[in-house]
């Protein structure tokens, strides 16, 4: 028995402010396996276009090279993730497994299983949050147990419970020992020993001439794209403003948004907001430091936060029927051509 770690990626791809990942390496002379099961559902992948599909690969063969810098790979199977874990412990021994939170109800199913998998081998489950800003049951419990089911007493509860954590630094991989898989696993398991394409997992491009904009997935295209966001807030903020996409969008110019590396997770929300933040104060000086202020230029991301916490225990979200801090609106069905009459408009 060899013992180990395994990091187990799902949604924050990246390598800078992983707390999982410095979680897994707490003991660098056992063998780290970083690996991504592709289960038909992480990462979005239950219903999934070629579009989003493709910027996934793209961010897990961001990590894979990175990981080639330092001497090993990232492992890439298909497969059920609680027999997966179970036969890295057959075989090695693994000690930890570590990954961060996925705090949405769908993947609820999924990590208890994981967890049961491992509490009756005796492998120890790290669980750490950096995809939020606050841990969202932080966030229930001050407003005492329910979601803030506004945004302004969202902004009151995450107030009494300070600023969010800072980003962690990062690893130094010096003496990590990656372990690699045995030949049975490729009788077992679909291991892939490149990142596969699309089209390799049943996706296909449904329409040739894609006439959008071409985004690119992974870590490294990420934290570019942040430096370039972070250029265009600064000129903002010395022109005394806020919020350029809102306040003076250039139409022609490349997108500046990082929503998909956001989701993704290969670029953590806790390095783009103090990004943002500390840029602010360091233009402004400290002349401009309220709450409000502090609020404002990252107001996006807080209500992303928002979404995110009133979401956490609730299964039925993004539904009306059972969502319990939903109005079920008792809709009058149409009589006789009382709709069609209204898609026309002809309505008295």
């Amino acid at each position: 028995m060899l013992g180990g770690s395994v990091l187990w990626f799902r949604h924050r791809l990246r390598l800078h402010d992983n707390p999982s990942l410095h979680s897994a390496l707490e003991e660098k002379g056992f063998p780290f396996f970083p690996i991504f099961i592709f289960d038909g559902e992480s990462a979005g992948t239950k219903v999934v276009g070629y579009n989003r599909m493709r910027y996934l690969l793209e961010a897990l063969d961001d990590l894979d090279n990175q990981f080639k810098k330092h001497g090993g790979r990232l492992i890439m199977l298909k497969g059920k993730p609680n027999v997966v874990f179970r036969r890295l412990w057959e075989e090695f021994g693994i000690r930890k497994l570590c990954f961060e939170q996925d705090c949405e109800p769908v993947w609820r199913a999924r990590d208890d299983s994981v967890k049961n998998a491992c509490k009756e081998i005796g492998v120890v489950c790290k669980e750490h949050v950096s995809h939020t800003l606050w841990e969202p049951d932080t966030v229930i419990k001050a407003n005492g147990g329910i979601p803030p089911l506004t945004y302004q007493m969202f902004l009151h509860t995450v107030a009494t419970i300070g600023d969010p954590p800072r980003p962690v630094g990062e690893v130094d991989f010096t003496g990590v020992k990656f372990g690699s898989l045995p030949e049975s696993f490729y009788n077992e398991f679909t291991v892939f020993d490149k990142t596969p394409k699309p089209e390799d997992l049943g996706v296909f491009l449904e329409n040739e001439d894609i006439r959008m904009i071409r985004w690119v997935g992974g870590e490294t295209t990420a934290l570019k794209q942040m430096q370039q966001r972070l250029a265009v807030e600064y000129e903002t903020f010395l022109r005394g403003s806020y919020l350029p996409t809102h306040g003076n969008p250039d139409l022609l110019g490349p997108p500046i948004s990082l929503s998909p590396a956001l989701r993704f997770g290969c670029l953590s929300v806790r390095s783009f907001y103090w990004s943002v933040q500390d840029l602010f104060r360091q233009v402004h000086q400290g002349r401009l430091t309220s709450n409000s202020a502090s609020h404002f230029i990252t107001g996006q991301l807080i209500w992303r936060e928002y979404f995110y916490t009133m979401s956490v225990n609730n299964p039925n979200y993004g539904q009306m029927a059972g969502n319990p801090i939903c109005l079920d609106i008792p809709w009058k069905t149409p009589a006789g051509d009382e709709l069609q009459r209204w898609v026309e408009g002809r309505t008295d």
